[in-house]
């Protein structure tokens, strides 16, 4: 997902949402994207594996892959072309549960398996074709939370800018691991690992422009952590909380953050939170360590999982799960605040990627 946020825009574009097919969704949907208004046109829908929740694009391949978040988890790598995708290679196994989140990071695909608390790791062939076996490595841990947090839940795994480190993000230990990829052996290995609010659920994180600026999202507590990053010596240390919701959530209703990013050019931050089915949109006017919320508006939709913003930073895409939507938004130059433009019907959306 996070390598694929990047695009260029125009003549071609497409968009690849991803669904989970045990809530409906029918596979992988491709669309069309007018490049004067943003708006998408279904063009395609691929029957692939069970719950291809989470996608990824390799640019210099044009191979798009998918997880299968499944009880005996999966990953599957298709071709993209002018008639939608094809299959490109079998289904290969992570040799884990329910895998939610997959990164490229060099020759090797990633992904952060959620049930099963760990990473794995496979190798490319030079068709950008997964093999096996991969290399598993599990996370230890828990968290004060007894029914989400009785063991570690790695949620989302992503190299940094420099290319020489990987992040894997923890919910069920309150953690962020760095760990370094292991030319010889091909799996990630441990570095060192950043403690972070106990009970708080860290579940995504992305990295602002400037390299040096990392934003944690937590599912259990409704918080962004703001962190320092240090590619030299892999060191991620925490520096401040910013609360996600402009006001508290009512009684009856918990708020569940699911996906941060960044705009291209490192000027707003935006965070989607399930539950109250909103998008906080924040000023980095200030600067990268110190985002300001200045608008918190509706997601268009219900329980939205993915939120992506295109590469002009001009739109913003979010894949609302429970009501099978995917909503764009026109974005304000000068503030972020994100405004309703369109939407069209995905049943179960989970991930939206932009590619060629």
């Amino acid at each position: 997902m996070d390598g694929a946020r990047s695009t260029e825009q125009g003549g071609g574009h497409r968009a690849y949402i991803g669904s989970f097919t045990s809530g409906g969704g029918r596979g992988i949907t491709t669309a069309a994207v007018d490049p004067a208004t943003g708006a998408l046109t279904p063009l395609a829908v691929t029957e692939t594996a069970e719950n291809p929740s989470c996608l990824t694009l390799d640019r210099d391949t044009g191979v798009l892959y998918a997880v299968s978040e499944a009880e005996d988890g999966g990953v599957a790598a298709y071709r993209t072309g002018a008639d939608g995708l094809t299959a490109h290679g079998p289904l290969v196994p992570v040799g884990a549960s329910g895998p939610t989140h997959l990164s490229l990071a060099g020759r090797r695909l990633l992904t952060a398996n959620y049930t099963s608390g760990s990473v794995s790791s496979l190798p490319l062939d030079p068709e950008g074709i997964p093999s096996g076996p991969p290399a598993v490595v599990a996370h230890q841990g828990s968290g004060p939370d007894t029914e989400r947090q009785e063991g570690p839940h790695a949620h989302h795994v992503t190299p940094d800018p420099s290319g020489r480190w990987v992040l894997s993000v923890d919910l069920g230990t309150d953690s962020v691991r760095v760990r370094a990829l292991d030319a010889a052996e091909g799996g990630p290995r441990l570095h060192r690992e950043t403690a972070l609010r106990p009970g708080s659920g860290p579940r995504h994180l992305a990295f602002h422009p400037d390299g040096e600026t990392v934003y944690v999202l937590h599912e259990l507590e409704p918080l962004l952590t703001v962190c320092r990053w240090d590619a030299r010596e892999g060191r991620l240390e925490p520096a401040d909380e910013v609360a996600v919701l402009a006001e508290k959530a009512p009684a009856d209703t918990r708020p569940y953050p699911s996906v941060v990013t960044v705009s291209p050019d490192g000027r707003f931050v935006w965070a989607a939170v399930r539950g109250v089915d909103t998008i906080a949109a924040f000023s980095l006017a200030d600067g990268p360590a110190k985002p300001r919320l200045t608008a918190s508006v509706g997601c268009g939709g219900v329980w939205p999982r993915d939120l992506v913003v295109d590469p002009s930073g001009r739109r913003l895409y979010v894949a609302n799960e429970w009501s099978g939507d995917v909503t764009w938004f026109d974005l304000d130059a000068a503030t972020g605040e994100p405004r309703r433009a369109g939407s069209i019907e995905v049943p179960a959306a989970a991930s939206v990627v932009f590619g060629p």
